[in-house]
């Protein structure tokens, strides 16, 4: 580790470094908006593939949703708790909400827009059309009735409002169609609501390539649902609730237990939002606002249709001309090389997507499991998908007879469901599971093989990754790993797994920063090496790459950094808080984000410039909860050809001819179409790689 930095050379230049301004972080949630509406600025870009321009609109409107879901109700326990984070941009929560709420009204329009004016037309151009009940031809209709009686109606459940009826539960992100119905006999009228049944697709076809919303189909029946009555209006609603989970792990005695309870208590968090069309009367809104106790910057009105996340399945149409090129991932280690004795000659550094997660990864499990000379596999689980066959080898291990140790998080936001389930699978096929350290999540993406050698001797391989086992994404999120021998990183993870297994406090390790003991404090001193470098008149640089940068004390030895002259680039993909350019405090900071086909997720962390360069991946975002919650993972990449290839992506990310957004020191996000886009240039390298490998 190099030596902690010395203090300043200059007493002015000292006092320099410890001016900091009040007003140099932007709002973290305003900055999460922004991010989401990069996504959307793909969504109206005319050059990427129509259907992708669809799918990103979908990722928008699901994003939106996990933002209130989460961001606005950590907001609002703030607000009730009286905590003022430096980071909320100056604002206190009260004024915090009530921006954010002006910024996500204008993008939730914004969008809408792009649907109907954009997005839409030019599927129409395509054969593909969204429509509308009115819109539909009669043998479409004569279709869908006969579809209404035989596969939704039987599903769909009215629910009317009177003294014997209370008002019911409205469940988080469920479609809604709110509905008043008179009695001819009597002429009252009455509140009903209809759950759009979330089981049944979200556009229904109406015919080939011809899409209907769901809510249209049930709307033009209500008279079979309320028969002798009359329909005298309806309007479609939706609600997010508050589902940020909280588990107070000091007092319950089975945590899986407890976050059991915690997941069943979320389904009725207080409402965050209520969507509503734009076409809803006062009479009706009134209703809802006082019965689900919304507040007025809490209601957004839209054209319809609400929900556009449905807007996946439309994406996923079979329009080769209308996606992106397909492409088939490369493989970074022969199928012909045996795996374990390639590894003790070098690490293998993964670059997902492009390199294969199934036969690289996916295969180090795999091999392990049904290789009768190892003895125990140590993995980390956070999120992986339904089929995953990184479980199903970890199980077959187990019941090979292995030493199969599982940490599965099972507080992974969303993911909580899924990973109580994996547990007891891996528990009832004798694995050891564990949930990893009290207080703390475990986010960092560890595999460990104890394999004997010819020799008898007991050799590690290890796999570190920025990325989940999770073979699905894996072909969607831009990940590094390392799968290495190297006897240093054994002995690193060995001591990682004690201590998430036991009750071991290990802090010090020989190739990997680890949170929350000495990730952060790592990093700093690592910045501050680069400001005496640059004092003494020697090169300094830093170059990061992290999803998210929100972290007070990184951000304030990044600005130190800055003033001491210390060139400073930064590609953030989502939330960054850091002003860069200001006078006398950022002037040598860039920030750049990439979005594209991949979502970008590695982390990358680079100090210095030259030969002494260091150069870490791992699983830490810049954030506090990284920093001081998670157990979180960074190892030193030592290979030179893997440090000219990270050193290599981060000169072409922050090439003038790279396709990318800027950030000012305003927190507006400005995009820049250059001559590159980076994820096309490396999909097109590993094409020609394999094309000329084949060739030779």
């Amino acid at each position: 580790m190099p030596a902690q930095s010395s203090p300043a050379s200059e007493p002015e230049e000292a006092d320099l470094l410890a001016r900091l301004p009040d007003d140099r972080f932007l709002n973290r949630e305003e900055s999460w908006l922004r991010f989401n509406e990069r996504v959307l600025e793909l969504a109206e870009d005319p050059s990427l593939p129509l259907l992708e321009r669809v799918r990103f609109l979908a990722i928008f409107a699901s994003n939106l949703d996990e933002f209130f879901r989460v961001r606005v109700a950590g907001l609002r326990r703030r607000m009730a708790t009286g905590l003022l984070l430096r980071t909320s941009g100056g604002l206190k929560p009260s004024e915090a909400l009530s921006r954010i709420a002006t910024v996500a009204d204008d993008l939730a329009r914004r969008h809408a827009a792009v649907f109907h004016e954009l997005v839409c037309p030019e599927l129409a151009e395509e054969g593909i059309a969204i429509v509308r009940w009115a819109d539909l031809a009669r043998d479409e209709r004569t279709a869908l009735r006969k579809l209404f009686r035989e596969r939704i109606r039987p599903v769909l459940t009215p629910l009317a409002v009177d003294p014997a009826h209370p008002f019911p539960y409205i469940s988080g992100l469920s479609l809604n169609l709110a509905v008043m119905v008179r009695n001819p006999a009597n002429g009252h009228t009455v509140f009903a609501r209809v759950k759009v049944p979330s089981q049944l697709p979200r556009f229904v076809t109406a015919s080939p390539n011809r899409f209907v919303p769901l809510e249209d189909v049930i709307a033009a029946h209500l008279g079979e649902l309320f028969k002798g009555m009359q329909i005298v209006q309806h309007h479609v609603f939706r609600v997010t609730r508050n589902e940020d989970l909280e588990v107070d792990e000091d007092v319950t005695e089975n945590l899986m237990k407890a976050l059991e309870r915690e997941l069943l208590r979320r389904r009725f968090g207080p409402p965050v939002r209520l969507e509503v069309e734009d076409t809803i009367t006062p009479q009706v809104l009134e209703l809802l606002v006082d019965e689900l106790g919304v507040a007025a910057n809490e209601i957004y009105r839209l054209p319809g249709p609400l929900d556009l996340t449905g807007l996946h399945a439309i994406a996923d149409l079979d329009r080769p001309e209308l996606h992106y090129r397909p492409f088939v991932p490369a493989e970074a280690i022969s199928a012909e090389d045996d795996l374990f004795a390639t590894l003790r000659e070098r690490d293998i550094l993964i670059h997902h997507p492009y390199d294969s997660f199934a036969t690289s990864v996916q295969r180090f499990v795999e091999e392990a499991a049904a290789d009768p000379d190892v003895l125990a596999i140590k993995q980390t689980l956070y999120r992986t998908s339904g089929d995953s066959p990184i479980v199903d080898a970890l199980i077959d291990a187990a019941e090979a007879g292995k030493q199969v140790v599982v940490v599965v998080e099972i507080k992974a936001r969303f993911d909580e469901h899924a990973n109580i389930s994996w547990a007891r699978k891996l528990e009832t096929a004798g694995c050891h599971v564990v949930y990893g350290v009290l207080g703390l999540k475990t986010h960092c993406k560890l595999s460990m093989v104890v394999r004997q050698e010819a020799g008898g001797e007991l050799r590690r391989y290890c796999h570190i990754g920025t990325g989940n086992y999770n073979p699905k994404t894996a072909r969607q999120y831009e990940d590094f790993g390392l799968l290495t021998a190297d006897p240093q990183v054994g002995e690193d993870v060995t001591d990682l797994f004690i201590h998430l297994t036991g009750y071991s406090h290990q802090s010090d390790y020989r190739r990997l920063l680890v949170a929350p003991d000495s990730l952060r404090q790592g990093l700093l001193t690592r910045i501050e090496q680069e400001i005496s470098h640059r004092r003494a008149g020697r090169a300094a640089r830093i170059r990061i790459k992290t999803n998210a940068l929100v972290d007070e004390p990184v951000i304030d030895a990044l600005y130190r950094a800055s003033q001491a002259g210390v060139p400073v680039d930064l590609w953030v993909r989502g939330i960054c808080t850091l002003r860069p350019g200001v006078p006398d405090l950022s002037e040598t900071i860039r920030v750049r984000s990439i979005l594209g086909r991949f979502l970008e997720h590695s982390r990358i962390y680079e100090f210095g410039d030259g030969r002494r360069t260091e150069l870490w991946i791992g699983s830490a975002d810049l954030m506090r909860r990284n920093l001081d919650r998670r157990v979180e993972a960074l190892v030193r990449v030592t290979g030179p050809e893997h440090r000219e290839y990270l050193s290599r992506l981060l000169d072409m990310a922050f090439e003038e001819t790279t396709t990318a957004w800027t950030l000012g020191s305003d927190g507006e996000w400005l995009r820049h179409k250059g001559e590159t886009d980076l994820q096309h240039h490396l999909i097109a390298t590993r094409r020609w790689r394999a094309v000329n490998d084949g060739a030779g």
